[in-house]
């Protein structure tokens, strides 16, 4: 189930796809995750950090901070978009993420654009 959230003409997409190749139930399954960013707004936009929440089916919760995305700061100007791949590892069968990007405006302003919750979720899971 894709996820989309916009702030200040800044569009998030998320789409999550569970990996069962490089799983290994009971211990460990693996999911991706395909973000889309695409500025929708008048002004150009970097992003300069992520915040992730990501909760699995015990409740057990973790925060993850970092620069950047996929080891780059990418810089859209309006009508732009960028596209990348990442992976997140669960000692459940499913979960939920969520969090935001820190963005900086030309003029410098900063603000958060969401990133809408998400499940990650084997396709045999009951939720």
């Amino acid at each position: 189930m894709t996820s989309e959230a916009c702030t200040r003409g800044v569009r998030v997409r998320v789409e999550p796809t569970y990996i069962p190749e490089h799983s290994n139930p009971p211990e460990r399954w693996l999911f991706t995750y395909t973000v889309e960013i695409v500025n929708e707004g008048e002004e150009t936009v970097q992003l300069r950090s992520r915040h992730w929440v990501i909760t699995d089916a015990h409740g057990h919760t973790e925060e993850v901070r970092g620069p950047g995305v996929v080891g780059v700061q990418p810089v859209l100007p309006p009508g732009e978009r960028f596209s990348y791949t990442s992976f997140c590892p669960l000692t459940t069968p499913f979960g939920t993420m969520h969090g935001s990007y820190q963005m900086v405006t030309e003029d410098g302003a900063s603000f958060d654009a969401e990133i809408a919750a998400f499940h990650l979720s084997t396709p045999y899971a009951v939720n």
